[in-house]
């Protein structure tokens, strides 16, 4: 089982980043998908959720209107794309998977910098 995450790196405030996570030995198209961020010395807090059809969409409030998630289940990956970011955005971005059994599964972070 693993989630792996990509696309983090450094932007301007303005900017854009699309991050990616592919996911390996989960139900991925029966799996809730969702991107989490935790910047330093803060709890992880939720970012964007998709269900397995991706018929049902959740965005934090400070993220409605910037981000985007979305997902190809033919090639088990989920994808956020960040427009609009801003410094408070800097954070490492987690992938997360709650899969059929009922468990929650997390991937590696990626590292998500936006400078001034």
């Amino acid at each position: 089982v693993q989630l792996q995450a990509s696309g983090g790196g450094l932007v301007q405030a303005g900017g854009s980043l699309r991050l990616s996570c592919a996911a390996s030995g989960i139900a991925f198209r029966f799996s809730i998908m969702g991107w989490y961020r935790q910047a330093p010395g803060k709890q992880r807090d939720l970012v964007a959720t998709i269900s397995g059809g991706g018929g049902s969409i959740n965005y934090a409030e400070s993220v409605k209107g910037r981000f985007t998630i979305s997902r190809d289940n033919p090639k088990n990956t989920v994808y956020l794309q960040l427009n609009s970011l801003k410094p408070e955005d800097t954070a490492v971005y987690y992938c997360n998977a709650k899969i059929p059994s009922g468990d929650s599964l997390w991937g590696q972070g990626t590292q998500v910098t936006v400078s001034s």
